[in-house]
């Protein structure tokens, strides 16, 4: 039978306060656990037999714990008595890595799936920062090419919005991400023209940028190590010892970058049409 230790309580609460902590089934609380306990206020409850709160609608009444039986006859007030009225409430949230339950959503921490929530601090909602960060340029990118009359490079940039829009979906609602092309192509085509550009372009591999390139091209570079970062941070959000749970989602970042890449070289061989500076 696993022990919780106080020690391991401070560990586990160090950044949140319940108002219920949950016993896992087979666990059981150490002396200086329950004290601990105690002195934050906190209630503990085995899992298995946790029970819905009960509070007294206007009557005054101590917050009582409802087995699920009736209440004997002598202590239900007459309906038209609203002051004996009760109303049954139930923990809102539970936080994802502890089980420990909250009535109400502490201002350090968010939803990661559903009702589970993690400190905002934690590395998937991290990951999820990255990814609204890097639609955010790009809307903004392509608000200056529009004004630069570069309506095809616009609708490039629109598609690896709407992949990283798909991204953010399927990460939040735990779904696989779906095989999609990106500006046109596949991930095995997006991977040789990336790796042989002078084949495609006729265009070096990766030159470094340079203002002279102009304004179109310095947004398309700054797009790209943005996703790249993205996919870094999603390295640390999914990793597992040394697994990876969310292969798909690094996988398209990957791909997307490389995408990026290929557009910095067709704007550089002349390929988008209208492509001032």
């Amino acid at each position: 039978m696993k022990a919780i230790t106080e020690e391991l309580l401070r560990y586990e609460l160090r950044n949140s306060e319940p108002d219920v902590y949950i016993v896992p089934d087979g666990a059981i609380l150490t002396p200086a656990a329950k004290e601990y306990l105690q002195q934050k206020k906190i209630r503990y409850q085995m899992k298995s037999n946790f029970h819905d709160q009960v509070h007294p609608g206007q009557g005054g009444q101590k917050k009582t714990v409802s087995t699920g039986a009736p209440a004997p006859q002598e202590q239900r007030a007459p309906a038209a008595e609203k002051t004996d009225t009760v109303a049954v409430l139930r923990p809102k949230y539970t936080e994802h890595e502890t089980g420990a339950f909250f009535y109400e959503k502490p201002e350090h921490m968010t939803q990661l799936y559903g009702n589970e929530l993690v400190n905002k601090d934690d590395p998937r909602i991290v990951f999820r920062g990255k990814l609204d960060s890097v639609q955010s340029l790009i809307v903004l990118a392509q608000a200056v090419i529009y004004e630069n009359g570069c309506q095809s490079l616009v609708d490039d940039l629109n598609d690896i919005l709407r992949h990283l829009r798909e991204l953010m979906r399927c990460d939040v609602l735990g779904e696989d991400v779906p095989e999609m092309t990106t500006i046109g192509l596949t991930h095995a085509e997006l991977r040789e023209r990336s790796h042989d550009p002078m084949k495609f372009y006729k265009i070096k591999q990766m030159l470094l940028p340079d203002y002279s390139m102009g304004i179109n091209y310095a947004y398309l570079n700054r797009i790209r190590t943005q996703i790249r970062e993205t996919e870094l941070s999603a390295c640390t959000a999914f990793r597992e010892g040394r697994k990876y749970k969310r292969g798909d989602i690094i996988e398209e970042l990957n791909r997307l970058s490389s995408a990026l890449h290929i557009m910095m070289c067709k704007y550089l061989a002349g390929d988008y049409t209208g492509g001032g500076n």
